[in-house]
């Protein structure tokens, strides 16, 4: 009986190794997914108030998407450089835009960022240099029907003393309504109208969802649609500067082998004449 009882400690003990080494690989495997939560949950707390921010969403702009801006501005006293920490949905795969401005409605400048993936959202991290920041960035929006909605929720990362919304209404859209209810509508420069309204103080850590139904059946986007009705030509693409000047020095190029070959030939006939 007794090598039994001594065969049954040992196993005993061999197998709380075996769970006490699970648990610590299980542990280590925990570890990064633990050590990001708090870390960017921390980041969040610590993000300064701003005084000002005004959410805007375009449907279906220049894009078949929502595309998403957001304009912010720290208060007055604010001590710079400033760190904030920003959360966009991960289904936009990243910022199209983040810049920074001196004063309201300033030239914008770039601003360099850092990003973490996670499974709902794209975490920034960047120094605000002066007060006013600027993001953008593009949200799929389903277009195969007729009938369109779309909801981008703000997370509520950072606490606002003043918060505006405004939503365009895409071109040749109809039943057009948002929730919240932006009362005030008004034309905008581009022939597009615009929904707003001022929501005043919103606290940190609340989300905001902002969802707009319309009807279109029209597959081409609000810049599509106002350039034809204009009759005004396409903006040129991103590249079409590199190739006016790729053209423009082959000009020159042709110019100066013209003007080489013709210096030759005189050349060549002023030898041949004391000849």
């Amino acid at each position: 009986m007794q090598p039994a009882i001594k065969k049954s400690g040992t196993g005993g003990r061999h197998a709380q190794m075996m769970s006490r080494l699970l648990m610590a690989v299980l542990a280590l495997l925990l570890l990064p997914a633990y050590a990001a939560g708090p870390a960017s949950r921390g980041a969040l707390e610590r993000n300064p108030r701003l005084a000002s921010l005004q959410i805007e969403i375009w449907p279906e702009f220049d894009r078949p998407a929502a595309l998403v801006i957001l304009r912010g501005a720290l208060a007055a006293d604010a001590a710079l450089p400033a760190s904030l920490t920003l959360r966009i949905p991960a289904s936009t795969g990243g910022p199209s835009a983040l810049a920074y401005s001196t004063a309201e409605g300033a030239n914008l400048l770039n601003l360099e960022y850092q990003r973490t993936d996670e499974k709902e959202f794209i975490t920034l991290r960047f120094k605000l240099p002066e007060r006013y920041f600027h993001v953008e960035f593009y949200d799929p929006l389903a277009t195969g029907a007729s009938a369109r909605n779309y909801t981008y929720t703000w997370p509520g990362d950072l606490g606002v003393n003043r918060l505006g919304v405004v939503v365009q209404e895409p071109a040749a859209a109809s039943d057009f309504a948002v929730q919240p209810n932006l009362t005030a509508s008004a034309a905008g420069p581009d022939g597009l109208r615009y929904r707003s309204a001022e929501l005043g103080l919103h606290e940190a850590g609340k989300p905001l969802p902002i969802t707009v139904r319309y009807t279109k059946t029209d597959a081409r986007t609000s810049t599509q649609m106002l350039q034809r009705s204009s009759g005004a030509a396409p903006a040129p693409a991103a590249g079409s500067g590199e190739d006016v000047t790729k053209w423009v020095l082959l000009v020159v190029l042709a110019l100066s082998l013209l003007i080489g070959l013709g210096t030759a030939a005189m050349w060549w006939r002023g030898r041949r004449k004391p000849s």
